[in-house]
């Protein structure tokens, strides 16, 4: 979950979200929840799906007039020369009263069953809480997927997703995945989902 920040669109230049309206804006894939939430933001516009560590270089080249950043890249695209048009996690928390923006989530198949669900939940869990209490450890491993972060980068960007909301998104988790799930539904951009959340 992005807590007060999230995947950014990004361009050459500064414009609206009036001006985004039909704009080419490059996104990493048509099923992220970066572009969902893109199409939450502003309905209409032409995606260019391209790959997630292309985009930069696609917004540069002017194949595209905007890009939906997710990964490093939100950290890294003013050192590609480029202008945040809107952070996603603040637009979602200004409207919805500081609520997370869900972005990723483990689902468990409910025909697995009851104990193996359990199971699963608990080792996830343990997995993260050990990551948690080993933070150096951990960033130390997350750097070779830094895609060229240095040690204070890759720290800042496993902080912002790997912490105790990771860990446990209590009730306003809850919430904002509700309320996320439920308004794409209203707008026909996804069917009605039936959430059910394992403890």
């Amino acid at each position: 979950m992005g807590d007060g920040y999230g995947p950014s669109v990004v361009a050459l230049r500064p414009f609206s979200q009036e001006e985004l309206k039909g704009k080419t804006v490059a996104v990493p894939g048509l099923l992220t929840t970066a572009f969902l939430v893109l199409k939450l933001f502003e309905p209409d516009f032409n995606p260019l799906v391209v790959p997630f560590d292309k985009i930069f270089e696609v917004v540069r080249e002017g194949k595209a007039d905007a890009g939906l950043l997710i990964h490093e890249g939100q950290l890294t695209y003013e050192q590609e020369g480029l202008r945040k048009l809107v952070d996603f996690g603040e637009w979602w928390a200004q409207r919805t009263d500081g609520l997370p923006l869900p972005l990723g989530g483990n689902i468990i198949r409910r025909d697995l069953g009851p104990e193996l669900i359990s199971r699963l939940s608990r080792l996830l869990h343990d997995s993260i809480a050990y990551g948690l209490s080993h933070r150096s450890d951990a960033v130390t491993h997350a750097m070779q997927y830094g895609r060229g972060l240095d040690r204070k980068e890759t720290d800042t960007f496993v902080g912002m997703y790997v912490n105790e909301l990771t860990l446990d998104y209590g009730e306003r988790g809850r919430t904002a995945v509700l309320r996320l799930l439920g308004e794409a539904s209203e707008k026909g951009l996804i069917p009605p989902v039936d959430v059910v959340f394992a403890d």
